[in-house]
């Protein structure tokens, strides 16, 4: 295989900065050389700026962009009524849901995933769980959705785990789903039937470079537990090193539920019923005892953090330090995409700690005094475990991921490449301070923008006016 280089002056390796890096990767998209402290060879293209590793997104719902911003109304105006919660967005979310098309959801999702590489992201973890049309009948192709998605991926570069999602029940105890939950439902040999035929797509190449299939059992609430287990026995007859995403503990009222149904909080019958190990990421598992962080933490899960909804939806806070304090891993994702920025997420993510603890720079390491350095170097470790994919940073045997900051930013001119990292997260006031980014060692992003972005946009546009006008 050819093999292509770039030198860059400053890289953010897995152990730490490190200056003038010769990064080397072959045809098929995979670093074969990182080598610091080198002379610039002449002819080899230089970056535009300091290099970090591309962000996993390990969290994501495509269709939920299409709405972004639109439920930012009390549901119950007035005084006295009932407050806003997750509950009352999520009727929202069915209504949009509803009316997706084929066509909405693939112009959606290929806006989303550019959006993303150029705030940064490199891969995604797709959570799909719109699978079928809008009266809950299957398409006459059963992968039809699925397939628009794999194809936004592909033509925009982004590297896709997607994790078709196993929907069952409207709540603990096999309660019977409702109206707006049957685009979602499926029994469990269907959904295994669905991964045969995407693998099976997978392996003869048919999708983008690198993509992986995984699982996503889409709660405790919605997925009973002999389907559970059955589901996850035929992803591991499938593939055993598959990825299991699953939200858990996202809300009080989540954790109250499964109490009254099994005397035991989420977190805590998860573990005692399910093989949980390092494939499987917890989304959300906001909220856990101690004992839960630091038993979840043993088990080698990643816990998948996603302030910005989290916020958004008014979920709580995660406790980090206690999870890290315990060797757990994490990484982030955006999840309903309020927000698709990778530094705001992070940002984010130290902010709400420093509110809760009142101290500052919480996430920074021993290691790592740099607090954007730190955060960014362990969201994307968590963040390739919970892809499945060797997206683990600058490293041989990882995929050519990477994002060049612009040094030309206001935030960033003039300062040294830590502390371009740490304005490009703290200072970049929500402008992207991202010059260029490559998926595979395939450029994807130049000058802050994607080949596709007018064009993507402008369909994204003509599919959020539809869904408005059908809703």
């Amino acid at each position: 295989m050819s093999a292509t280089t770039l030198f860059a002056p400053h890289a953010l390796l897995p152990e730490g900065w490190a200056r003038d890096v010769l990064l080397q990767w072959d045809a098929a998209g995979v670093l074969q050389q990182v080598q610091p402290g080198v002379a610039a060879p002449a002819g080899v293209a230089q970056a535009a700026g300091p290099v970090i590793p591309g962000l996993p997104n390990l969290h994501s719902h495509a269709f939920q962009r299409g709405f972004a911003g639109l439920t930012e109304q009390r549901s119950s105006p007035g005084q006295g009524g009932e407050a806003d919660s997750f509950w009352s967005w999520r009727t929202l979310m069915y209504r949009f849901a509803g009316s997706l098309t084929p066509e909405r959801l693939e112009a959606i999702a290929t806006w989303l995933y550019l959006e993303m590489l150029e705030a940064g992201y490199t891969s995604v973890c797709e959570f799909h769980y719109v699978h079928h049309q809008a009266d809950g009948q299957p398409y006459a192709d059963d992968a039809t959705l699925a397939r628009c998605l794999l194809r936004a991926a592909e033509r925009t570069g982004m590297g896709m785990t997607l994790l078709p999602v196993l929907y069952q029940s409207g709540g603990f105890g096999g309660q019977a789903p409702h109206g707006g939950q049957r685009r979602f439902l499926r029994s469990t040999d269907n959904l295994l039937r669905l991964l045969h035929t995407l693998q099976g797509e997978l392996n003869r190449g048919l999708h983008g470079r690198g993509t992986r299939l995984g699982l996503a059992p889409h709660s405790l609430r919605a997925v009973p537990p002999d389907s559970l287990r059955e589901a996850v026995a035929g992803l591991t007859a499938l593939d055993p090193a598959a990825p299991i995403h699953i939200h858990i503990a996202e809300q009080t009222r989540e954790v109250d539920d499964c109490l009254a149904w099994s005397a035991r909080r989420p977190v805590e019958w998860l573990l005692e019923h399910a093989p949980v190990d390092r494939r499987w990421c917890l989304v959300h598992a906001t909220h856990m005892t101690e004992a839960e962080y630091r038993a979840a933490a043993a088990s080698g899960a990643v816990a998948g953090l996603c302030p910005s909804t989290e916020a958004n939806l008014g979920d709580g806070l995660f406790d980090l330090p206690l999870w890290r304090d315990a060797g757990g891993a994490w990484g982030v994702g955006s999840d309903s995409h309020a927000c698709v920025n990778a530094a705001e997420e992070l940002m984010l993510l130290e902010y709400g700690q420093r509110l809760q603890r009142h101290e500052r720079n919480v996430l920074a390491s021993a290691r790592q005094p740099g607090v954007a350095t730190a955060m960014t170097l362990q969201a994307v470790a968590g963040g390739a475990q919970a892809c499945a994919r060797p997206v683990a940073g600058l490293a041989p045997g990882q995929r050519a991921d990477w994002v060049a900051l612009d040094p030309q930013h206001l935030a960033l001119a003039g300062l040294p490449a830590p502390d371009m990292l740490s304005a490009h997260v703290f200072g970049s006031h929500r402008s992207s301070a991202v010059a260029e980014v490559r998926v595979g060692g395939v450029p994807r992003v130049q000058a802050g923008r994607h080949a596709l972005h007018d064009e993507a946009a402008r369909a994204f546009v003509q599919a959020r006016r539809e869904l408005l006008e059908s809703t």
